[in-house]
């Protein structure tokens, strides 16, 4: 059996105060919360109940907050910041992704099929500067992803002439 690739930091305590920087993707990347229009998100309905069930971390982990967040097609990235001495990151990420599931499949009629990818991505935020970069990072996700779309459709409608030799 295959062995995953080890994620979080070794020894790191992901229960320990600070801000986190998450992304966590759909299953098989389907664009299922929304689309990118002008550079902004119109969420689905499918979109609205997970950007709800972010909003809804605080009131389920006291001490957790969600300072920043996207909810764009196929993925969402959030800051998440931990007071400490409660809730652990995974299990912070684990009640949002397993409660959206939960809506969005009951919503979709499809219960158990799997809604996010296994797994999450962190970076753990070392300071100011690094929070910084990670804000503008989010806030410009949708910009990036018109950007990145018109690329793919440029090289899609590329052709390159090869000489007959």
């Amino acid at each position: 059996m295959p062995t995953r690739k080890q994620l979080r930091l070794p020894k790191y305590d992901y229960s320990r105060a600070g801000a986190y920087f998450v992304t966590v993707c759909l299953s098989s990347r389907r664009r299922l919360l929304g689309r990118v229009i002008d550079d902004t998100v119109e969420l689905s309905a499918l979109g609205d109940v997970v950007a709800d069930e972010l909003q809804a971390v605080s009131g389920r982990h006291p001490g957790t907050r969600i300072d920043i967040s996207v909810v764009m097609p196929d993925h969402v990235r959030c800051v998440i910041l931990l007071a400490g001495g409660g809730a652990s990151l995974g299990g912070v990420v684990g009640t949002f992704k397993s409660g959206s599931a939960r809506r969005v499949n009951a919503l979709r009629r499809t219960p158990g099929e799997p809604f996010w990818q296994r797994g999450f991505f962190d970076h753990v935020v070392r300071d100011e500067d690094d929070l910084h970069r990670v804000r503008t990072y989010i806030a410009e996700n949708p910009v990036r992803w018109t950007v990145r779309r018109a690329q793919e459709a440029l090289l899609r409608k590329t052709t390159y002439p090869y000489p007959n030799s």
